[in-house]
């Protein structure tokens, strides 16, 4: 950590609880579809992310319009009643979703380490703008979105931007990441070093090795705790 100034984040698995609130949302609008069984939130969680990976490596569009037809998609394939209202009720929710319990603890423990914090992220401005408010107390240096470059992680034009706002170099910066095939290869390719957030415990995809895994930002709490070396 000796030569680290600056830590970034993915934003949403990362420090703010998008698992959970993404899963209650569509198991919540399942139900008032009238599905009586329409799986666990993690079963349909997992289908509308793959439908968004596909839509995000398409040509750039606003990210509330990728929210939405995604949500169209996977509403079609279950063969529930399309209302536009989801769509905007989904935006609305993202912006209100909770940080971890961790979050707020290990991000301060960096600010007073004397590190700079940024976060990088797949979103509309104004989607974010609400979740920051989520983030209070803690200030970040810089955010960048996806609307910022027109680009969606796993390219790697964010990271790109984010090192230019920085004015940091590669080296002196560690990406702490939860979606590992959106962010762990595309920021180690531009040099900098990285954290997995693996809350589940899942297996390691094949292709990149972090330089580190936690199943917590407790994790990095304690990284940056550490006394020089």
């Amino acid at each position: 950590m000796d030569q680290v100034k600056a830590i970034t984040f993915d934003c949403y698995g990362t420090l703010v609880d998008w698992d959970g609130g993404l899963g209650t949302f569509l198991y919540d609008l399942a139900r008032r579809a009238g599905d009586r069984e329409p799986g666990s939130g993690r079963e349909l969680r997992e289908r509308w992310e793959e439908i968004q990976f596909e839509l995000i490596q398409g040509e750039y569009r606003s990210y509330y319009e990728i929210l939405v037809d995604s949500l169209r998609t996977w509403v079609g394939e279950r063969g529930y009643r399309w209302n536009e209202k989801d769509g905007e009720s989904l935006e609305r929710a993202m912006a209100c979703w909770q940080p971890f319990a961790d979050t707020v603890p290990a991000l301060l423990r960096a600010k007073e380490a004397g590190l700079r914090l940024a976060i990088v992220s797949n979103t509309d401005r104004h989607i974010m703008d609400g979740t920051l408010r989520q983030l209070a107390p803690v200030e970040f240096d810089e955010v960048v979105v996806a609307e910022d470059v027109r680009a969606y992680k796993p390219d790697t034009a964010p990271f790109d931007r984010l090192l230019q706002v920085l004015g940091t170099a590669p080296t002196e910066v560690l990406h702490v990441a939860f979606g590992f095939r959106y962010d762990i290869p595309a920021a180690q390719q531009k040099g900098m070093s990285t954290a997995w957030v693996n809350r589940h415990r899942r297996p390691a995809p094949a292709g990149a090795r972090p330089d580190h895994e936690w199943d917590s930002l407790w994790g990095l709490a304690e990284l940056v705790s550490q006394p020089p070396a």
